[in-house]
């Protein structure tokens, strides 16, 4: 993609009637959600361009979760001071990359959230107003994507914003 090709992107939607009308889609906000590893890296790197050649800002977000251990008898659920950590230490990654992004001298907010990463990623962009949800995916088929799931599947499914997947580049 060209730098400052012409955006704001012009899209054609299709009416019921088969006919052809042009709709204009601004992009001023960017939600790029990242969890630290390669894969949203690759797509925030995207996120950023796209914000750049559109002078967007980006809102980089990070969902985190405190772990729960079921049992047969019951669960255990991590305590205040297991969750602050996880917090404070989420909160410094996050100020990390908020930080790498300004001195690029992109608009950037940073935004951290406990709970489920695909419910807190829609909820975010809602909330914003963001106008796209640029997150990376695995890639992943067969069972590996049945064990594990898709955040990525489940945002595109439920999300009210437009989404767009960056598959992760594997080696």
């Amino acid at each position: 993609m060209e730098r400052g090709a012409g955006f704001p992107w012009r899209l054609r939607s299709r009416s019921v009637s088969g006919h052809l009308y042009p709709m204009a889609f601004t992009v001023r906000s960017i939600l790029s959600p990242v969890d630290f590893g390669t894969g949203s890296d690759h797509a925030l790197d995207t996120a950023l361009d796209l914000a750049q050649a559109l002078g967007a800002t980006v809102q980089v977000l990070h969902v985190y979760q405190i772990p729960v251990y079921g049992f047969p008898d019951g669960a255990f659920l991590a305590g205040p001071e297991i969750a602050t950590r996880l917090s404070e230490a989420a909160q410094k990654g996050l100020d990390g990359v908020v930080q790498r992004i300004a001195a690029r001298g992109i608009k950037v907010v940073g935004h951290l959230r406990q709970g489920n990463p695909a419910d807190e990623i829609c909820a975010v962009a809602k909330d914003l107003g963001a106008d796209l949800i640029v997150l990376g995916t695995h890639g992943r088929k067969g069972l590996a994507h049945a064990l594990m799931g898709s955040v990525a599947e489940r945002v595109v499914r439920t999300s009210s914003v437009p989404v767009l997947t960056i598959r992760t580049p594997h080696d």
